[in-house]
């Protein structure tokens, strides 16, 4: 008796698809398993082993089935076909669920001025329905520049607000958006969309009222002293004032001390700055008239950068045979010795040359043994180790070393010596011979006269 069985139809008769999400295309079962167009067949008899019959060499004991090699290599690409739907269905779902998932963009983002004369605030509150990510802590990108700048500057952050200081002479433009940690979102990465601010000073008074030359030196690292010239296009009675804020003070103060000229403020000397070093310093140099609407002007650095240190004194200038040492003191104030640099103008009879170095002492070999003259200068200026930027000192005074001393005195009293000499040597001649012509002259008159 024989019993029959029929093959079932790998991935059945209908294509599976699979859908990623709206970015990816659908892909039939199909293309993921090929073999199965290969094996698919209606109906095939299988021989099935009956327990208690014989079988030939085909006889196994128990109710098992005997398969020839086609067969079981159908089952094996069919398990294949089986693992490949089940991978595309969870693939997808994860693809399906993640595509569901988004986020709202931060609320009420603005620009807030807090009257710090650039030190703006950016700040926002968190998106709306973000009841599903209770346990998730949401993060923002935030980017801003001012209008005419290139780049962005980026920063990723938690919080709901931030700070930093901008030109306010141009407009300030930002943008955020909302990030979902890759936890909460099955690995991929969700974000919201943009949310844009702006913030601009409005622009009164013509841009020829501005001040002009602004420039701005830390003497010593002591005090600050900050002067400009009235701008090309103000009336004769307008008059400018400063105001600066630096993160120490808690609100903007006013010059209290104005340097003058014929009544108008041109400068400002500042009282000690407590704390003011590596931060920020704001200045808003902003005027009035009766005639007209004055421009204000913004500006922003750091003292640190602006230090104009004292000149460098008591140099002094040794030689030991061809290697000449130069040597002097640290200027005097607080600016550490590590903080500077010294530039080193030398000269050895008619050639000059500059150098550079951190010590206040350096060994210079001269070119020639028979040199007649040696000096140098020294100025001293902020380095990078302290600093970004710096202003130079005034030059000390010149040091210098003369060689073979003897023959320049010796020429220096001989000469003179030979010219007086010979000078009193003509005169004596002269005074002799009129002395003798004279004698002379007086010996002939006695001798004719008559007793």
């Amino acid at each position: 008796m024989k019993a029959y069985s029929h093959m079932r139809r790998p991935c059945g008769n209908n294509s599976q698809e699979v859908t990623e999400s709206h970015t990816f295309e659908k892909i039939p079962c199909e293309k993921l398993c090929p073999s199965a167009n290969y094996w698919r067949r209606k109906w095939q008899l299988t021989p099935v082993l009956l327990p208690g019959k014989s079988h030939g060499w085909r006889s196994v004991s128990g109710h098992f089935k005997v398969l020839n090699l086609r067969e079981m290599a159908f089952i094996h690409l069919d398990i294949r076909c089986l693992y490949t739907l089940l991978i595309c269905t969870a693939f997808g779902s994860t693809l399906s669920s993640n595509a569901e998932i988004k986020v709202n963009p931060p609320q009420d983002f603005e620009i807030v001025d807090p009257g710090y004369l650039g030190y703006l605030y950016l700040q926002w509150r968190p998106p709306v329905s973000l009841d599903n990510f209770n346990k998730c802590t949401v993060e923002y990108e935030l980017k801003y520049r001012n209008v005419d700048s290139e780049n962005w500057r980026t920063i990723i952050t938690k919080n709901l607000l931030y700070k930093d200081g901008f030109d306010l002479n141009k407009g300030v433009e930002a943008k955020i958006h909302a990030l979902l940690p890759r936890q909460c979102t099955n690995g991929s990465e969700v974000q919201s969309s943009w949310s844009e601010a702006t913030y601009w000073i409005s622009s009164q008074g013509n841009l020829d009222t501005k001040i002009q030359d602004m420039d701005c030196v830390y003497y010593n690292w002591q005090y600050l002293l900050c002067s400009w010239k009235p701008g090309m296009g103000a009336h004769l009675d307008s008059n400018y004032s400063l105001y600066y804020w630096y993160e120490s003070l808690d609100r903007a103060l006013e010059c209290i001390d104005y340097i003058q000229a014929k009544g108008k403020n041109i400068g400002c000397r500042f009282p000690y700055l407590e704390s003011s070093d590596y931060k920020d310093f704001y200045i808003c140099v902003n005027g009035s008239s009766e005639s007209q609407l004055i421009r204000p002007s913004y500006f922003i650095f750091q003292l640190q950068n602006i230090v104009k240190p004292l000149p460098p004194d008591y140099l002094s200038l040794t030689m030991k045979n061809s290697e000449v040492n130069l040597k002097w003191s640290i200027p005097r104030g607080p600016i550490p010795a590590k903080c500077l640099i010294y530039e080193i103008e030398f000269t050895e009879d008619d050639t000059a040359w500059v150098t550079t170095t951190i010590e206040n002492e350096i060994y210079i070999t001269r070119t020639s043994n028979e040199s007649l003259q040696l000096c140098f200068l020294v100025r001293s200026k902020m380095n990078i180790y302290c600093a970004d930027d710096g202003i130079w000192s005034e030059w000390s005074d010149e040091q210098c070393w003369k060689g073979d001393i003897w023959k320049e005195i010796l020429l220096f009293f001989l000469v003179p010596f030979v010219l007086v000499s010979l000078f009193v040597s003509v005169v004596t001649c002269i005074l002799l011979y009129k002395q003798r012509n004279l004698l002379k002259m007086v010996f002939h008159t006695k001798k004719r006269r008559p007793f």
